[in-house]
């Protein structure tokens, strides 16, 4: 189960070096390097180096140059694991989209009540975008600017995750457990919600609220939304609606 943000970010920085691995693997074609205790750290490097650099510049006015001196690689160790910036985006993107399924199908997949499965899916999205905001950013603004197939990638990868919450609700409500609603339309103003955390986070930090505050919030709504006429809510609130604004000082 996903807890509070804390809990949720002690597990992610072993995440991405696992992603890495996974990456590194996937494309053995590509990457020169044949070491792979070599290669993962240094795809760590590349690409977070990227998506900082993306966030401070833009990508089209960040280059090679730019990526080696902040990762401390040579343009020629560079070229050992990309050809040039697009095989980088190439990358960028499967990276995220990998650690954008992985940690929705770690967290739900053992989860049997619709309830707790909704949550832990909203959770760890909210938690996954907060911790790699610049990934999910870099997603939905970059790739708009990018050649059609990096367009189409990122719209894929908004879609799987609306796909996920579409498919719990829809399991939810089949059971009887959730309210006859539109799980499609549902889904979509989830996803909705759930980016605007990560595109708004000035936002949000000037209303001092948390990630943890957040997700409660969202799920509370949702809650509101799914629950059947005379029914019990599911579980306690973490926050109701009306505290998801939390004090100035514990803010995200």
């Amino acid at each position: 189960m996903v807890g509070d943000f804390d809990s949720f970010k002690a597990s992610l920085s072993l995440s991405k070096i696992e992603i890495c691995r996974a990456l590194y693997r996937q494309n053995t074609d590509r990457i020169r390097i044949k070491k792979e205790h070599v290669a993962v750290p240094n795809l760590v490097r590349i690409i977070d180096s990227t998506l900082r650099l993306t966030r401070a510049k833009g990508f089209h006015a960040m280059s090679l140059r730019d990526l080696s001196a902040d990762t401390g690689l040579s343009i020629g160790g560079l070229y050992a694991y990309i050809r040039g910036k697009d095989d980088l985006v190439q990358l960028i993107q499967l990276h995220g989209m990998l650690l954008t399924r992985r940690t929705l199908h770690e967290y739900t997949k053992d989860v049997e009540d619709p309830w707790a499965r909704l949550h832990a899916a909203v959770r760890a999205h909210i938690y996954l975008s907060e911790l790699m905001q610049p990934w999910f950013y870099f997603s939905f603004m970059e790739t708009r600017n990018l050649p059609p197939p990096h367009k189409q990638e990122a719209v894929a990868i908004e879609r799987e995750v609306e796909d996920i919450i579409h498919d719990i609700i829809a399991q939810g409500i089949a059971a009887q457990v959730f309210r006859d609603v539109d799980a499609r339309l549902l889904a979509a103003l989830s996803k909705a919600m759930m980016q605007d955390w990560y595109l708004k986070r000035r936002k949000y930090r000037d209303l001092h609220v948390s990630p943890t505050a957040y997700a409660d919030f969202l799920c509370t709504v949702l809650d509101r939304c799914l629950l059947p006429d005379g029914a019990a809510a599911p579980m306690p609130a973490a926050a109701v609606l009306s505290e998801a604004v939390s004090p100035p000082g514990q803010g995200g």
